[in-house]
């Protein structure tokens, strides 16, 4: 005779592994960027982290206040750094394994504010049809 199955103990946590994971990896990865004496790396922002399911790969997206004149200096200095942070992330990540790095600019970050610059800019805005109201009224036939 054998033995009944046992069933899986329901989870505590309220998101999936790869947000836990995700979150993660943005704190250690922004934490190991302030100690890096890189002065290419003074105005980098870690925005997102994005694992695939088996953990092996993390895309970390990152945003400057340079913009996207300074990407390539930013990418060849976080390219220089991989391995100290992919190590950092092994020594303070509580994983099975460390998923590989690369780094990308955050591109909907900057698509964003391109939207927003549009939007304020009064050239590119329509001009508003005129109220019928407010034409009758000041006409003094209402």
């Amino acid at each position: 005779m054998t033995k009944p199955r046992r069933t899986a103990a329901p989870s505590t946590h309220r998101y999936p592994r790869t947000a836990r994971l995700n979150e993660s990896l943005r704190e250690v990865i922004a934490e190991e960027l302030i100690r890096i004496d890189d002065e290419r790396l003074g105005l980098v922002a870690i925005t997102a982290i994005d694992v695939d399911p088996e953990m092996n790969r993390a895309v970390v997206f990152y945003d400057s206040l340079v913009g996207e004149d300074g990407d390539d200096e930013i990418g060849a200095a976080l390219a220089e750094h991989r391995v100290r942070i992919q190590s950092a992330v092994g020594r303070q990540v509580r994983a099975k394994k460390t998923p590989i790095l690369s780094f990308k600019p955050d591109d909907a970050i900057r698509a964003a504010e391109r939207i927003e610059r549009v939007l304020r800019d009064k050239d590119t805005l329509p001009e508003r049809p005129a109220d019928p109201e407010l034409d009758a009224d000041a006409d003094g036939t209402a």
